[in-house]
């Protein structure tokens, strides 16, 4: 393999594919954030995905200047794909990249898109402004692929060489570029999607089949509640069958699940098709924030306490467990739905920067051993340093009234008693 790597963005996806290729090939890493290259510049990545030892093995040039790009003729675009107000996709990131790669651009390179778009997105948006900055022909001058993202951030076992890798091309040609290129580096192999939409429309149904399961777990925990039955005492039972999937209810959150099937309902109403099922899976996954912060204030109330400026404590506001994105954290929304209670939580996060939170949600994180006389603690992120507690240490964060609210189910059911106070599962 002798092409020449660049990768544009650095983020969770960007940076361990640029350390991935930067153990045996020379590397342009880029990003507009020059913190970020001064951070990677010093050997260390604060989002925890690649350790600095494996850093210091890399030979990359990371660099905020796009002319380093002229460097490569192999480009790889890793930036974030993420959706407006209205959930509609927000592309922007993806013209900019686009627009940067473009203005570099040289006779005879390939472009690959990693980052998760609708089928067409990179042929019918990314491919004009390729063209139109670089003044070159797409499938004559330079040619593209589509090759999607398949990073789980904070999960050690299933890395980027380790995952089977969609690679697509514009031609036959490309497409066997492109699985050269990744067969360099990705040990677990590739598969040969036959076009860059087929390639585009797999990523984009991996995380909606997810939102769409976790959105039945979600529903029958709703059902199961008013049943007075605990959902995970359940999926527990159920889960003896050996082809039960195990999918548990929760907030859906961050830069993938939550996000990506509106990528797809987007350009289905495009066609002329409206999704249901989609959609549906949607609105139940959006509106558990909501569902859970009612269960809590109407437990406060059954047990005369009074909900307005009660002490109520969140465990956990990043997205994910063991994991410090805090990107699209659907625990704000727990936030939002008890300030219309008049009740302000006071939040801890064993993983997240305090700045960063600070600066996305307004939100001034606690040291855990403040946490103490606590009319109601709900942990709502799994962080190995909560399940680490023992229901002694949960019981010392609650007044001698308090509730708990086990969200992800940490505490083994033998230990729920021990608690001596009033607990909920989802």
């Amino acid at each position: 393999m002798n092409r020449k790597i660049s990768v544009v963005g650095l983020g969770y996806v960007g940076l361990p594919v640029a350390v991935a290729f930067g153990k045996s090939h020379k590397v342009v890493g880029f990003d507009l954030n020059q913190k970020r290259i001064d951070e990677l510049k010093a050997g260390h990545d604060r989002t925890l995905e690649v350790e600095d030892a494996d850093l210091a093995e890399t030979d990359i040039i990371f660099t905020s200047d796009a002319k380093d790009l002229a460097l490569a003729d192999f480009h790889i675009v890793a930036v974030p794909t993420p959706i407006n107000k209205a959930n509609q996709p927000d592309l922007r990131p993806m013209y900019s990249a686009s627009k940067t790669i473009g203005q570099q651009l040289k006779k005879g390179d390939i472009v690959v898109f990693e980052s998760t778009v609708y089928p067409g997105a990179t042929e019918e948006e990314c491919v004009p402004i390729l063209e139109a900055e670089s003044s070159l022909v797409c499938g004559k001058d330079f040619t593209v692929g589509y090759s999607p993202e398949r990073i789980n951030p904070g999960d050690k076992e299933h890395t980027f060489t380790k995952i089977i890798k969609v690679v697509s091309g514009q031609d036959q040609a490309t497409l066997d570029i492109v699985a050269e290129v990744y067969s360099s580096v990705v040990t677990a192999g590739v598969h040969k999607a036959p076009t860059i939409k087929v390639a585009e429309a797999a990523k984009v149904i991996e995380n909606t089949q997810r939102d769409l399961n976790i959105a039945l777990m979600n529903e029958l925990a709703v059902i199961f509640e008013k049943m007075g039955i605990d959902t995970l005492d359940v999926l527990e039972a159920s889960g003896t069958k050996w082809n039960f999937l195990p999918f548990r209810p929760g907030l859906v959150g961050g830069h993938c699940i939550g996000v990506d099937p509106y990528y797809l309902t987007y350009k289905a109403e495009q066609v002329g098709y409206r999704p249901e099922v989609i959609q549906a899976g949607r609105r139940i996954n959006d509106n558990m924030a909501q569902k859970i912060v009612e269960r809590c204030v109407k437990a406060l109330i059954l047990q005369d306490k009074k909900v307005k400026d009660s002490k109520v404590a969140i465990l956990g506001l990043t997205f994910k467990e063991d994991c410090p994105d805090l990107r699209n954290s659907k625990v704000e929304d727990l936030i939002k739905q008890f300030g219309g209670y008049g009740v302000t939580p006071i939040i801890h996060d064993a993983m997240a920067d305090t700045e960063e939170a600070k600066q996305i949600y307004g939100v001034n994180l606690t040291n855990l051993d403040d946490i103490r006389d606590c009319e109601l603690v709900i942990v709502a992120v799994a962080h190995k340093e909560y399940k680490a507690l023992s229901a002694q240490d949960f019981r010392n964060m609650l007044s001698d009234s308090g509730s708990f609210f086990d969200l992800k189910g940490i505490l083994p059911r033998d230990e729920l008693s021990a608690l001596g106070a009033k607990v909920w599962r989802i």
